[in-house]
């Protein structure tokens, strides 16, 4: 069973970034699809980007409204993941939440995922 730990929220300005870091303990981290999930004040859990076991660019998933700006990667040596976050926008505000699924499929969906971390805030001033 694999345990993650989100780090790398906080205040930020519109236009800036962040990079948010995912720390994975546990065996076999490699064969896990990691996936980052968000959630604003009184809206449900949404997501934001995932990537498969792999970590090739053409098994990176991105929701439409952070694509071409938010990049999501791993370090499996570190067991690591990262999502990247440029041009962010007020409506980027909520809690970031990584997860862990040894499910190879649908990884833009919460219900695969097996472990959650406890979430980190990322806040955008306008």
């Amino acid at each position: 069973q694999v345990q993650v730990v989100e780090s790398g929220g906080g205040l930020v300005q519109a236009g800036g970034s962040l990079r948010l870091s995912c720390a994975a303990s546990g065996r076999a981290f490699s064969v896990y699809g990691m996936g980052w999930f968000r959630q604003a004040p009184g809206k449900e859990r949404e997501f934001v980007a995932a990537i498969s076991w792999s970590g090739s660019s053409s098994s990176r998933y991105y929701t439409d409204s952070v694509r071409g700006r938010f990049t999501i990667s791993r370090d499996n040596a570190k067991n690591t993941v990262f999502l990247q976050m440029n041009s962010l926008k007020p409506e980027d505000t909520a809690v970031y939440y990584c997860a862990a699924a040894r499910n190879k499929l649908n990884l833009d969906s919460a219900r695969v995922y097996d472990a959650w971390g406890q979430g980190t805030q990322v806040t955008v001033s306008s």
